[in-house]
């Protein structure tokens, strides 16, 4: 079998950063939007979310090419924690530097929080998909060996 070309390996990277950038950029949006209801606005500044959906491709970048892909890892060791722990804090620091929750320090750490949860929600959803497609793949390999069997048994006669 013919290895995947360089653009197709550059292609599913992509597809693979386009899928964690909305990913991310709905779940934060989300909590930003809980936010604003909850101080009394049903608004949300276009600014803050093109913002958001601005971090959230950076991020996934940065998570591809230089944090090892860490939420989509077989298990939560000290690296992948470590690429946690920093995607956290710049989604932190730069809520709180460009007033996403009004710089209050409380929301700022409860949001520090949801992204900590949604770092390991998201490795979970990961993991759970790696065990279904498993399934399907070793399944599909059954299939295809009785199949062969089937096929050489046919050939000697």
């Amino acid at each position: 079998m013919k290895k995947p070309s360089l653009w197709e390996r550059y292609l599913t990277k992509e597809i693979g950063i386009e899928f964690k950038a909305c990913l991310y950029f709905f779940a934060l949006l989300f909590f930003y939007c809980i936010y604003r209801i909850c101080t009394g606005s049903v608004v949300a500044e276009i600014l803050h979310m093109a913002e958001i959906i601005f971090l959230a491709y950076l991020i996934g970048y940065l998570q591809v090419f230089a944090l090892w892909n860490f939420d989509e890892a077989d298990h939560l060791g000290r690296k992948e924690c470590i690429g946690i722990a920093v995607c956290t804090a710049i989604y932190t620091v730069v809520s709180y530097l460009l007033k996403w929750f009004d710089r209050n320090l409380y929301v700022t750490v409860g949001f520090a929080a949801y992204v900590i949860f949604l770092y390991v929600c998201v490795y979970l959803v990961y993991k759970c998909r790696r065990k279904i497609d498993d399934k399907i793949l070793n399944a599909d390999l059954e299939l295809f060996k009785t199949r062969r069997i089937g096929t050489d048994e046919t050939d000697e006669k």
